[in-house]
């Protein structure tokens, strides 16, 4: 018989069948009794135990070290990779517990085969939960992105039981393979969390006794999760009506309690947010600073903004108060962020002691850590862990049936299609998207709209990669065929086209909010001047048409930096009124750009997806060109003379790109930036 020592486990599926059976407390009676029971507990009072909680957070499906885009391995991310760190953790802590924090089922093309094209059946395990079972997770969370399917996609690989509308709760499937806990989300029908708030682990820990052998001692683990509550901007087509959200602080007062009073002597909050110095509020997207000051909690996993936490950089993320990147505390609570897509698993080791009948956490003892699948040797080279032979194998026949499917032909350019250089003014990769929404938006409109007939019609998009990830982080279709792949790679994310309606002046200030993309530029300073600033590239918001025409002035501070924005070569009339085609995720949360991108500003909420917009678009104009899909420019920089360089990242040697595009007042500096991501050093001359 198998004994549950924390981090060595018997399969999912007999833990399954054997919880149906015998119910939790039986079961951890019955895997305690098969090693021998616990040592006498009152006498071991003192006795200490390190408890490694391992984290993986924003898997975002990528089981393998594969890019669907590029047909191509790539070794910086891949859950294959991070379970060798999870398996090296585990030989290196008696205790580990091994807990998901969200964002797991969506995120590339074999998530979407899963999901939408090739629907798995009631039976079959999604291939990244399959991947995961291998390693025996103990625990997960959910992350915004596990409603972007829709309630019964999600009650379907959850297992069932999802008591919802539109959703049959008495669906049995095969499920996650470990218990998904979330607060903070509730079903409108029964008023209760959607899933289940939290899970009691009853475990076995091996300690250190006082005398220094080893016992083994009982322990309960609570484990409890908490989204972010814009799921119900970003998915609202899906959720509206049927669940709402709380604060993650208000349901960790009201549940983490209960863990307490059910016996668990510590627990861990899973949190798919991060960390943000504004004042909470119920609606917070990453209220990490405020969780860890909820009393009862020991220790917090953290995701949702792909960062890093600790931090060893020299300029670390998240530098804010109560954040302690030395210690990996926040609040003192020790906690961790590991990245995402798999390229690191977070380590919590809580240092636990024994006062005789239950366990007690010293947080001064405990400590945070990230390990990542890639690092620098002592030469300064890349190291990447190996992948884990046992995972690739387990999905080989999805993965090919995702690969073929992104194979399917749909056109052909005659240019570079990229993102290399949308900062600095090349619409090559952006201008087909904003081309597919806006045609995609007119006929609905002449069809079915017809009181805003007289409208006229645009679009927007951004650079969706813009080399966050690093120097392959970039939209980058060749010259030639046109698949499947390509497209979803000229659109990275699984979002609906929106219309909303809004005025010149509010064109204006979306602009405005856009670009803040860039740094503010001194044109007197001599020293180099980084252009872009950490305003993410997915907000880039752009125009790609003749008919709008704008510069952005970059010596100006925020707010005031789009200067002769013309329509139609006019002068834009700040009434007169337009319809904007975007996504639901700007339509509905993007009040920061303007007020009416809070959702009040729609007007046609469609059902299909971005990104199938732009592969119909293609099919029906399969013979892409730059000429008629690449190379319209709204936007430029206002001329300024600058005493010093002003530069820029970007992929490395592709200045040939910039060239193609047209943009001549781009140079390569240095082949290598020094950022250790793969990525180049360029000049902008904004006096061209």
């Amino acid at each position: 018989m198998s004994e549950r020592i924390l981090g060595f486990l018997i399969s999912p599926s007999q833990v399954s069948r054997r919880v149906a059976a015998l119910g939790v407390v039986a079961l951890a009676a019955s895997l305690a009794a098969c090693g021998g029971s616990s040592d006498n507990a009152s006498s071991n009072a003192g006795a200490t135990a390190t408890l490694a909680v391992l984290e993986t957070t924003d898997l975002h499906f990528n089981v393998r070290s594969y890019d669907y885009f590029k047909l191509a391995e790539d070794k910086s991310y891949g859950f294959e990779r991070t379970a060798t760190l999870v398996r090296a953790a585990r030989k290196e802590f008696a205790n580990t517990l091994l807990v998901d924090n969200g964002d797991t089922i969506q995120g590339t093309a074999l998530a979407d085969y899963e999901a939408t094209v090739s629907p798995i059946p009631c039976t079959q395990q999604l291939s990244m939960y399959k991947a995961m079972g291998a390693l025996g997770f103990d625990a997960g969370t959910l992350g915004n992105h596990e409603f972007n399917y829709g309630l019964p996609f999600l009650n379907q690989v959850l297992g069932g039981g999802l008591d919802v509308d539109g959703v049959d709760a008495t669906k049995k499937c095969a499920g996650a393979g470990y218990p998904a806990v979330l607060a903070n989300v509730y079903s409108n029908k029964t008023k209760k969390p959607l899933v289940q708030p939290y899970t009691l682990l009853e475990r076995t820990l091996v300690a250190k006794g006082t005398d220094g052998k080893e016992v083994k001692l009982p322990i309960k683990i609570g484990v409890i999760g908490f989204t972010t509550p814009g799921i119900m901007n970003w998915d609202k087509r899906y959720l509206e009506g049927k669940v709402y959200t709380e604060g993650a602080v208000e349901s960790a007062n009201k549940y983490v309690p209960e863990l307490r009073a059910k016996g668990a002597d510590i627990v861990v909050a899973l949190l798919h947010g991060g960390l943000d110095s504004a004042a909470y509020s119920a609606t917070m997207e990453n209220p990490g600073l405020y969780l860890s000051k909820v009393a009862g909690i020991d220790a917090m996993v953290m995701g949702h903004q792909h960062g890093v936490f600790p931090d060893t950089a020299a300029t670390p993320s998240f530098n804010l108060p109560g954040v302690d990147h030395k210690a990996g505390t926040v609040n003192g609570m020790p906690a961790v962020m590991a990245s995402s897509w798999g390229k690191a698993l977070g380590v919590v080791q809580l240092a636990l002691q024994w006062d005789g009948s239950k366990w007690v956490v010293n947080k001064t003892a405990s400590k945070s850590e990230l390990r990542n699948i890639q690092s620098k040797n002592a030469a300064g080279a890349t190291v990447t862990v190996d992948a884990d032979p046992a995972i690739a194998p387990l999905i080989e026949t999805q993965h090919q049936a995702a690969i073929q499917y992104v194979k399917t032909p749909i056109g052909q350019t005659d240019f570079r299609m990229s993102t290399l250089f949308a900062d600095v003014g090349d619409p090559g990769a952006i201008q087909i998207v904003n081309q597919a929404q806006q045609a995609y938006v007119a006929a609905y409109i002449k069809a079915s709209l017809p009181q805003y007939a007289a409208l006229p019609v645009l679009s927007v998009s951004a650079p969706f990669k813009s080399g966050f990830q690093g120097g392959a982080d970039y939209t980058d279709v060749a010259v030639g065929p046109l698949a499947i792949n390509n497209a979803a790679d000229l659109y990275l994310y699984p979002n609906t086209v929106y219309a909303v309606k809004v005025n010149g002046a509010d064109i204006k200030n979306w602009l405005e909010a856009a670009a803040k993309r860039f740094n503010q530029i001194d044109p007197a300073k001599t020293t180099e001047q980084q252009l872009i600033s950490t305003f993410p590239g997915y907000n880039f918001d752009m125009f790609t048409t003749a008919d709008m025409q704008y510069e952005i002035d970059v010596t100006q501070p925020v707010g005031s930096r789009i200067k002769n924005l013309t329509y139609l070569g006019k002068p834009i009339d700040g009434a007169q009124e337009f319809v904007i085609a975007t996504n639901n995720y700007r339509a509905t949360s993007g009040k920061s750009f303007i007020d009416k991108l809070d959702g009040s500003g729609t007007i046609w909420a469609s059902p299909d997806a971005n990104r199938d917009v732009v592969i119909d678009y293609i099919r029906k104009n399969p013979a892409v060109t730059r000429a008629a899909n690449g190379a319209a420019k709204s936007w430029r920089f206002a001329k300024a003379t600058v005493a010093g360089p002003v530069v820029f990242s970007s992929g490395a040697n592709a200045l040939s790109v910039a060239q193609a595009a047209g943009l001549g007042n781009v140079s390569l500096l240095a082949a290598d930036d020094g950022s250790g991501k793969g990525t180049s050093k360029y000049g902008v001359d904004l006096s061209k």
